[in-house]
């Protein structure tokens, strides 16, 4: 009798994990898979552009954003509106991409732009759910998809507004095949353009939105199923819609089928599996669209006026002086005497923090002179070209897979993973000729394929969720003297060598054939100058983590000051990465204290503005 009781309580305990999480869940990727691909699909047709989806172009960042910023301080709304919400974030990525884009919305420039958002969206994000921890819980795994289902709420609440919206845009698609011949001879056909946006535009905010509300930031599958169903060879919206619709179903379910596979225990982020899919489709995409776009302006900007080292370096040397006597002194609440600063916490914390803060933020400067000198490109730095995302996937499947080994020799995981995503950048873009705009958005796929594997192994790994947000921010939190020692070693060894090379960049910088003419072996300073690059930054990441746009920031700001010339511009601009992130961690330490914001958050909250105020200088 007891053995039958028993036998029928787990048949009934497995039917209600079948009923009440398993189906919900499969319910519920069927129905965002398909939400977002259909989304997509419009939003390729809308923007005219083949790089476009609910996630290049920001908009699921923005619809989160919104979430977690009410969930913080609107705690009651998100409970009765989460949607409206969510759609609040997503119309306000839209229109910001939008303005920014340009009128003449270049496919590749649209994408970047969103992309850019997107990143921006995110260190605000990340920054929330430092500060507001407890507020916050649960939203690591949320934000970065995920189809867990408790009961069947998500799918009631869903399923009814994705099916009108479905309804609506498979009604809409004749309008849709109209719109999509040009705007110019739609109008000409008696159709209203502006109506027919405003309608496109509506329900792609709107899917999205419902997604996001429901199951998180989930990306790229709003960007393949569309293209997988015109590859089969399906014409007209109608049919082109309804089978995105199955498609991105599909497609999200094989991921989540795919991520609970390789860790049957735990939750893998359902957005992690589709970034690693679709982080490569669209560079397929980007490097497709590109062979059709005109060449950008390889300018890197600069001054013609240059201010002499004499009286530059004085002044830099001592804004570096006082930061770092801040720094040293102040922890956010009280000051610390000198005579204090041999006591335990000053001398075994805070001053080894300040110095490999500055040593780091000087290589990451010095990677992006290199990278932006052998690429005469203004968007070459580590963090935009994907380098400091695999760098931080190579340093974290390294601590992962042999976590008996020390630390020490975390820097050749960081360079592996380095070394990878740069030779995807050449393979994917030296035969366009290294656009900069191009190369800006195949490295951002490269970065959300680094980022994916980071978020895969730090679930896998049981990291609690504040040490990996501080992972994948970029911390020099608990930095010690045994890892300043290391710092100083790689310093000293690759400091030298990159500065043995600026005479040469000089004279790449007027083009390859007359490099050549003057009896520069191209290929070998190259090769070289990006070895240098790569492994300063890798070193970086392998010590810190992903912090990155300091390769950004301080070689533009530099060249406003010293002009176009290698040796003084890498001089000024390892001082000044040094002393930015400096300050970025002294601001992110001091500005909540006791509780801390990560100095890679802090500068990223910079560097993404910056990074779309270039982008709109790139004709």
């Amino acid at each position: 009798m007891q053995q039958l009781f028993t036998e029928v309580w787990i048949e009934g305990r497995v039917q209600d994990i079948v009923l009440g999480m398993r189906l919900p869940r499969l319910a519920i990727g069927i129905i965002a898979g398909g939400a977002l691909a259909v989304a997509g699909g419009i939003l390729q047709t809308l923007t005219h552009n083949p790089l476009a989806s609910a996630s290049t172009l920001g908009i699921n960042a923005g619809a989160f954003f919104a979430v977690v910023v009410s969930m913080v301080f609107f705690p009651t709304a998100l409970g009765q509106y989460s949607f409206i919400v969510a759609v609040i974030g997503a119309v306000f990525a839209t229109l910001l991409v939008l303005s920014l884009a340009g009128r003449e919305l270049n496919p590749v420039r649209v994408a970047l732009t969103g992309m850019i958002i997107s990143l921006l969206f995110s260190s605000i994000t990340g920054a929330l759910q430092l500060l507001y921890e407890n507020e916050t819980s649960g939203l690591f795994l949320w934000g970065s998809g995920t189809l867990v289902q408790l009961n069947w709420s998500g799918v009631k609440f869903a399923f009814p507004l994705v099916f009108i919206a479905l309804v609506t845009s498979i009604m809409s698609g004749k309008a849709l095949d109209t719109f999509s011949l040009g705007e110019e001879l739609a109008t000409s056909l008696g159709q209203s353009v502006v109506k027919v946006k405003l309608i496109a535009w509506t329900l792609s905010i709107i899917l999205s939105a419902i997604t996001v509300s429901v199951v998180g930031a989930i990306g790229f599958i709003g960007l393949m199923a569309p293209h997988i169903v015109r590859l089969i060879g399906i014409k007209g919206h109608r049919k082109l819609l309804s089978h995105s619709f199955l498609w991105g179903s599909v497609l999200l379910i094989s991921a989540d089928v795919i991520a609970r596979f390789i860790q049957p225990t735990q939750e893998i982020p359902v957005g992690a599996m589709t970034a690693l899919i679709g982080g490569p489709w669209l560079m397929y995409l980007a490097y497709r669209t590109a062979k059709t776009q005109k060449r950008g302006d390889r300018s890197l900007g600069g001054t013609k006026k240059p201010i002499s080292l004499r009286w530059l370096v004085p002044v830099i040397i001592s804004l570096i002086i006082g930061a770092m006597y801040i720094s040293f002194s102040y922890n956010g609440t009280t000051w610390t005497p000198v005579s204090q600063w041999t006591s335990m916490i000053i001398w075994n914390f805070r001053i080894p923090r300040v110095l490999i803060t500055f040593i780091i933020g000087a290589m990451l400067a010095i990677s992006g002179v290199l990278l932006q000198g052998v690429l005469r490109n203004p968007l070459a730095d580590s963090s935009i070209l994907g380098i400091t995302s695999m760098s931080g996937a190579g340093a974290m499947i390294f601590l992962v897979i042999l976590p008996s080994i020390p630390v020490t020799w975390m820097p050749i995981g960081a360079m592996l993973g380095a070394i990878i995503a740069m030779l995807i950048i050449f393979l994917t873009s030296w035969k366009t000729g290294f656009q900069p705009i191009l190369l800006a958005l195949i490295g951002i796929s490269v970065s959300a394929f680094g980022s994916a594997i980071i978020q895969i192994l730090v679930v896998k790994s049981r990291l609690v969720v504040a040490a990996a947000l501080v992972w994948l921010s970029g911390s020099t939190y608990a930095k010690g003297w045994n890892d300043l020692y290391l710092a100083s070693i790689l310093f000293i060894l690759l400091v030298p060598v990159a500065i043995y090379f600026t005479r040469h960049l000089n004279t790449l910088a007027f083009g390859d054939e007359i490099a050549t003419s003057h009896g520069l072996n191209v290929s070998h300073t190259r090769a070289w100058s990006l070895i240098i690059g790569v492994v300063l930054s890798a070193s970086a990441v392998s010590i810190v983590g992903t912090i990155g746009f300091i390769g950004l920031l301080a070689p533009h700001i530099a060249r406003r000051l010293v002009g176009y010339f290698h040796f003084p511009l890498m001089i000024v601009s390892m001082m000044l990465g040094g002393l930015l992130l400096s300050l970025a961690d002294f601001i992110g330490r001091v500005i909540i204290a006791p509780k801390e914001i990560p100095s890679g958050l802090v500068v990223a909250l910079i560097g993404a503005p910056y990074l779309l105020y270039l982008l709109r200088k790139i004709k």
